[in-house]
This record gives C-alpha cells, sequence and structure tokens, in this order.
C-alpha cells in the first residue's frame, strides 16, 4: 500500500494487486469478485521489471512481476484495505 494506490482508492474507486505474472485480465477480476464480492468493471495490468541493485561490486536484479489495477462498480469498496 503506498500513498498513490491510496489515491487511486480513495478519487477513482480502484484497487491495486500484484498478481501471477501468467494471470490475464479475465482471470483477475473473477478472482477478486469472488474473494471481496464486488463488481469489477475493468482490470488494466501492465509487467513491472525487476530493478537492478548492487552490493559492492556484485550486481543482482529483483524480480519482475505484474501488477493489475482493478476499477470497480461506483458504490462498491472491499472492506479489506479500510484499516491498512
Amino acid at each position: 500500500m503506498t500513498e498513490k494506490t491510496h489515491g487511486l482508492r480513495d478519487k477513482m474507486n480502484q484497487i491495486v494487486f500484484e498478481v501471477h505474472r501468467d494471470a490475464n485480465r479475465i482471470q483477475v477480476a473473477r478472482a477478486i469478485e469472488e474473494l471481496f464480492k464486488v463488481r469489477v468493471i475493468v482490470v488494466n495490468t501492465m509487467q513491472v521489471k525487476g530493478k537492478r541493485k548492487r552490493r559492492g561490486r556484485i550486481v543482482g536484479k529483483r524480480r519482475d512481476w505484474k501488477k493489475a489495477v482493478a476499477t470497480l462498480a461506483p458504490g462498491e469498496k472491499v472492506e479489506f484495505f479500510e484499516g491498512v
């Protein structure tokens, strides 16, 4: 949870998840609807590349991951994130 994701939740009624790299938009939408009992209008996904990190002269890389931004129907809320 970042400040940017809090802003998306409050202003645009969107929630952000890290999802499996092989999951598509339809699978993500169905999973969110089933888990949180809300209606999802649209899901946008993006591939996030892992950052390169150095520790002295040893160079490494963080893992790549997939991010999903789900837009909920008007009036829908996910109570899971209310206390965060």
